[in-house]
């Protein structure tokens, strides 16, 4: 279940940038900021992934 959590995780922070660089490409302020959003949480539950796997692991 991990492995599904963090592909699920790697692909909100790729979804964060397209929708961060499409928000810059089209002059869309909150489609900018709405992508950013995307890649700090998914930037932040793969690091508690991280956190579990090192619980895990010992």
């Amino acid at each position: 279940m991990a492995m599904k959590d963090k592909v699920r995780n790697i692909f909100q922070v790729s979804k964060g940038k397209v929708k961060e660089t499409t928000g810059n490409a089209v002059g869309s302020k909150d489609l900018e900021a709405d992508g950013r959003h995307d890649q700090k949480v998914g930037d932040l539950k793969q690091a508690g992934e991280k956190v579990k796997d090192a619980f895990r692991k010992r």
